[in-house]
């Protein structure tokens, strides 16, 4: 087990947050506290080991056939003036189905800057199925800017499923989030993203998806509320080289002076291609806030309890 005095008391309440942190990790694990190894366990079937090559972050080795595991590698930055990168790679066996918990979490109680990059590459291999879960969060009383800045790449060998679930909770003062990934046949890519920004926050997303194979997928939804003065931009580009079907969408709530943009690209370079785009941009429906104040509620509890289930 970790020793919890490793662990300071900033970094167990963004773990909980971000992880579900109670403590202790069961099964596999890595917690990256301020640039270092806050505590790490391999289990019989994944391995955990740092980069050969010298950069920082991790190998993870997840063994053929694996089923019903779960390794956890949140990654926390507990006060300012810290840039943390981390380049962490997944290898997933083949016919294996695990869930990874990551989630980052950045503070600064001061005029320092809290910055995490975290690089993410994910291979997986023929039959293998992945849920990803990730939250982000910013936190702390000081001037300083919190930024999280995900990269995630993705390889997906035939009949490969990837099911990634990110949230972004509020507080990260800059975000820009790519994802690109490259699937063969029949594999499967799900994305599921939710964010929120307030005051002067920016969050930027972007997602390049090539269908290789026959009968590959893809669906891609960004859900978010942007308030305040706060800023947002959605772009994908979804292409297509065999017979597939892609789908990208971009929902999203405004209120006060927020902007948000969207920005779709698709690629048909086969006619079985089949690709699609969505998206819808406005602010909360009036009738649905009267709606909630004929039951009691405030105007402001009215549109919170909306934006909450718009997120979930």
């Amino acid at each position: 087990m970790m020793n919890i005095q490793e662990v300071n008391p900033v970094a167990q309440s963004l773990l909980h947050t971000v992880a579900g942190y109670e403590g202790a990790f069961e099964g596999a694990y890595n917690i990256r506290q301020d640039s270092g190894c806050a505590g790490r366990r391999s289990t019989e079937n994944i391995r955990i080991q740092s980069k050969p090559d010298g950069k920082p972050g991790l190998e993870i080795h997840v063994a053929p056939g694996t089923r019903g595991e779960k390794v956890f590698i949140p990654a926390v930055v507990t006060h300012g003036d810290v840039s943390d990168v981390a380049y962490n790679d997944f290898y997933i066996g083949a016919g294996a189905k695990v869930t990874i918990v990551a989630g980052c979490g950045v503070h600064t109680a001061d005029n320092g800057e809290s910055r995490h990059d975290g690089i993410h590459r994910f291979y997986l291999a023929s039959g293998s199925e992945v849920i990803y879960e990730e939250k982000h969060i910013g936190t702390g009383e000081g001037a300083g800017l919190r930024r999280i800045n995900p990269v995630t790449e993705c390889f997906l060998e035939e009949d490969a499923s990837l099911t990634m679930e990110t949230s972004q909770l509020g507080g990260v003062s800059y975000t820009d989030r790519k994802t690109t990934a490259n699937l063969k046949a029949r594999a499967k890519l799900i994305v599921r993203e939710r964010l929120l920004t307030q005051g002067d926050e920016e969050a930027k997303t972007y997602f390049d998806v090539v269908l290789e194979g026959e009968d590959a997928g893809c669906d891609l939804v960004s859900r978010s509320v942007a308030k305040g003065k706060s800023r947002q931009s959605f772009v994908s580009r979804i292409v297509g080289e065999a017979r597939c079907h892609g789908h990208s969408a971009c929902d999203a709530i405004l209120a006060d002076d927020a902007v948000v943009t969207a920005a779709p690209q698709l690629d048909a370079l086969n006619p079985d291609a089949a690709l699609i785009h969505e998206a819808a941009i406005g602010k909360i429906a009036g009738e649905q806030i009267l709606k909630l104040r004929t039951l009691g509620l405030t105007e402001e509890e009215a549109e919170a309890r909306i934006v909450a289930g718009f997120l979930k």
